[in-house]
């Protein structure tokens, strides 16, 4: 299997090391601390044919939700003509665990949903159903 590329967007400094430290085993792995930067990340990986293949989304940050990121990043998607088959895995990570987060999150198409503190051993599972590792 050929190493993945990873974006991290996470505001909290311990959540974002501890997942770049799981994450950078297996790729490349950038970071964004918020929904702004990750949608940059994203519109310039996609310029540059580099997309994403995993996004790693905290729920909850300044400027810009994960919510609002997730739907920006799969327009971008969309708009780019990137083949749904091709598109970047997302998981969305939160503390917060409330029915209607989900079911938006999946609405806008996010491929997993997480609760911090992330559990290793869930997050490999989703990188292998994934097909990443």
């Amino acid at each position: 299997m050929q190493p993945f590329k990873a974006l991290i967007v996470e505001d909290e400094f311990t959540s974002r090391l501890i997942l770049q430290s799981s994450l950078q085993k297996y790729g490349e792995v950038h970071i964004a601390v918020n929904g702004q930067e990750a949608i940059e990340a994203v519109n310039h990986a996609t310029e540059l044919n580099a997309p994403y293949d995993l996004i790693c989304l905290d729920m909850i940050m300044p400027e810009m939700t994960g919510q609002e990121a997730l739907k920006a990043i799969r327009e971008r998607e969309n708009k780019a003509g990137i083949a749904p088959n091709n598109i970047a895995k997302i998981i969305m990570t939160t503390s917060v665990s409330d029915g209607k987060s989900v079911i938006t999150a999946f609405k806008e198409q996010c491929d997993a949903y997480m609760i911090k503190p992330i559990d290793q051993k869930k997050l490999l599972q989703h990188l292998r159903n994934f097909k990443l590792i």
